[in-house]
């Protein structure tokens, strides 16, 4: 008797201990999803353990064991394109089933801004060309659109608040225009299912993007995956001191009627009150000047003495670009601003009215960021105040502003500080920023919970984040690719990049360095490069041209992955420089049809000799190589073609692709 109940006790202890858990299925599994095909398929999600999974998917039916931490995965086999089927799931007590399943053409698309921006594009400043077409004639039920939300994470995710949708006009205006113009050319070529997966963030560094234990390969992130638990605590207690303030929820980033009612208490950081307020000198960054990686609101004052004949008088008020959105006053009556997402590249210029005017003045701006780099930023003379009609009567602004963090945006949620302990100067503080920029945190977030969903390939527009690290891209880059291919372990799969436009970033940065960097790149196996040299906008890093990229990015898959031989996918890539005299004859990669030079080609070359003086070369095509030379120069030695923050295309080859730009010399910058 004793030991009988023992075994009744043991049996009791045992279901007590078992976790119930519900049957579910990895959030990228919805309907109107399309898996790949022709290849393994790979199913998973989590119930009660010890019970058995079955998965079923047209006329295949396979069983599987749920393992003791409560999760199970299947393979099933390869399928041809095809559909709609139904997938469904069972356990002893419940079943999913979903509907209209399509196999096909799985490409994951990821990236910062450039692949994120939207079909609608970021109206005024940064359109997408011919969108409203093009958003009217998205009527594709085969190809599947699934966008991953934003999510920084110390720790691999699991969940995605997510769902696939059938291409239409209603679904596509707010998914990647880069994506949809790749999915549609590939739809409209091999006539089956596409899906696209899109996940990018804009503003953001490599790094992010990038797993932690494949970070550690490189000296400066060897210890991250240990700072990033180190945080842990640190971070529980912010969120805690974060769920204690107000919130306000942001529905829609391109609501206009939303932001401009957003008022939290403006009127009281117009006065002159500057108590607790910190200096910050602008232009500049914010992230460079105090507040690190910072979402959200803040106020930025200044006192500006005006002479005694400006009295009564019209002023105009100048200011440097503000990223993303402002509301401006003088002497505590609103002049101006822009309160719309897209205007974070326009520099702002508002009329002061004479009954404003006062020898001592207050100016006083509300500046809102999203994500990325915030506040006032570009060059400091485009900070002045004058009187209107005589631009030469000026007060420079720049220098030293105080401002005030008021508001932290995180998820959609705008936390708004209160006073002493809710203040922000007693944010609780984490050694280790988790932000956009974090290192590994957008792979945590983003890209864990993709993982192992069947696919293609990927493709991907980023680097702008890292112009200033070009020499660490070098190696970060392709650790990131190969970091990616590893955890999905679905051997080399193509990895089609785009190398980043032209575009002014001023004269300290040197971002024809990331695009040798990009161009470096093309040396991992199964890569391709897309160069927008000549689809670039030199004023606008978001260039309205997203459908020619797609288009260009479509050309290598179809080519190296889909069988087009006849199709040309590259522009001429620099292969080898020999000497010819006083000349310097160069050979190419990709010249199909032979070489192409526009002409005012000499701006876009440049030759020098031992001296290491550059001059402006005369180039012309000689069969399909290249000639360059100097009158001056009788040694020459080092060509560099489109070597600036701003290159335009002159050299391509006869199917219209552009050279990328190169260099012959390794010479320090």
């Amino acid at each position: 008797m004793k030991y009988f109940f023992l075994l009744i006790l043991s049996f009791i202890i045992f279901n007590c201990n078992k976790t119930e858990q519900p049957l579910s299925l990895a959030s990228v599994f919805t309907d109107n999803m399309v898996l790949q095909q022709k290849k393994s398929i790979w199913i998973w999600g989590k119930a009660t353990p010890g019970q058995q999974v079955e998965v079923q998917l047209a006329d295949q039916k396979v069983k599987v064991k749920i393992s003791a931490e409560g999760r199970w995965k299947v393979k099933l086999m390869a399928m041809p394109a095809g559909g709609p089927f139904k997938l469904t799931v069972k356990s002893a007590q419940q079943q999913i089933s979903l509907k209209n399943v399509l196999i096909g053409e799985v490409w994951l698309c990821s990236g910062q801004s450039n692949m994120e921006m939207p079909m609608k594009g970021w109206p005024p400043e940064a359109p997408v060309e011919g969108s409203e077409q093009e958003i009217a004639a998205a009527d594709f039920p085969e190809i599947r659109l699934f966008t991953v939300p934003r999510n920084a994470s110390l720790q691999p995710s699991e969940q995605i608040k997510s769902s696939w949708q059938v291409c239409s006009p209603q679904t596509v205006k707010n998914f990647s225009a880069t994506a949809y113009f790749f999915g549609k050319k590939l739809y409209q070529e091999l006539g089956v299912p596409i899906g696209l997966i899109h996940s990018s963030w804009g503003g953001t560094p490599a790094e992010a993007w990038t797993a932690p234990d494949c970070l550690e390969a490189m000296e400066e992130f060897k210890d991250i995956a240990q700072k990033l638990e180190q945080i842990k605590p640190a971070l529980a207690a912010l969120e805690k001191w974060r769920a204690s303030l107000q919130q306000i929820p942001v529905e829609d980033l391109n609501d206009s009627t939303f932001w401009k009612s957003l008022d939290i208490n403006d009127q009281r950081y117009t006065t002159n009150e500057i108590k607790g307020w910190q200096a910050m000198q602008l232009p500049g960054r914010w992230e460079e000047n105090g507040l690190e990686a910072f979402d959200g609101i803040v106020w930025f004052k200044r006192v500006v003495k005006i002479p005694h004949n400006w009295l009564d008088k019209t002023l105009v008020l100048e200011l440097c670009p503000i990223d993303d959105m402002d509301r401006t006053y003088f002497n505590g009556q609103k002049v101006g601003g822009k309160e719309l997402m897209g205007f974070w590249n326009l520099p702002r210029r508002y009329e002061i009215p004479a009954s404003l005017v006062r020898g001592k003045n207050m100016i006083a701006i509300r500046v809102i960021d999203t994500q990325g780099a915030g506040g006032l930023w570009g060059k400091p003379e485009k900070m002045t105040l004058s009187i209107k009609g005589q631009p030469e009567q000026k007060i420079e602004l720049q220098g030293e502003w105080y401002f005030r963090p008021i508001a932290e945006y995180q998820n959609k949620v705008f936390y708004v500080y209160g006073e002493k302990e809710k203040d922000y100067q007693n944010r609780p503080r984490l050694a280790l920023s988790l932000n956009s920029h974090t290192p590994a945190a957008l792979y945590n977030g983003m890209i864990h919970p993709l993982i192992p969903f069947s696919v293609r390939g990927v493709i991907w527009y980023q680097g702008e984040a890292n112009v200033g690290r070009a020499e660490q891209y070098r190696q970060l880059f392709p650790l990131m690719i190969n970091c990616w291919r590893q955890k999905w372990d679905q051997g080399d799969f193509p990895f089609y990049f785009v190398q980043i436009a032209p575009y002014d970033y001023g004269e300290q940065s040197r971002s024809q360095l990331l695009r040798e960097a990009q161009l470096m790149t093309l040396q991992v196996k199964n890569t391709g490069m897309v160069v927008t040299t000549d689809i670039g906008d030199d004023q606008n890093i978001h260039p309205a041209k997203k459908e020619e990229v797609g288009r260009r990015l479509a050309l290598w898959a179809l080519a190296k992955n889909y069988g087009r031989n006849d199709l040309v996918y590259s522009g001429p890539i620099f292969e080898k420089m020999e000497k010819a005299g006083n000349k310097l004859c160069f050979h190419f990669k990709f010249t199909d049809g032979g070489l192409l030079l526009k002409k005012d080609s000499q701006p876009q070359f440049l030759i020098a000799g031992v001296d290491k003086k550059f001059l402006p070369a005369k180039v012309k095509i000689a069969g399909n190589a290249l000639l360059v030379w100097h009158p001056e120069i009788k040694q020459p030695v080092a060509v560099r073609y489109g070597w600036s923050n701003t290159p335009h295309a002159v050299l391509f080859n006869k199917a219209g692709l552009p050279a990328s730009p190169f260099r012959t010399d390794q010479w320090q910058e």
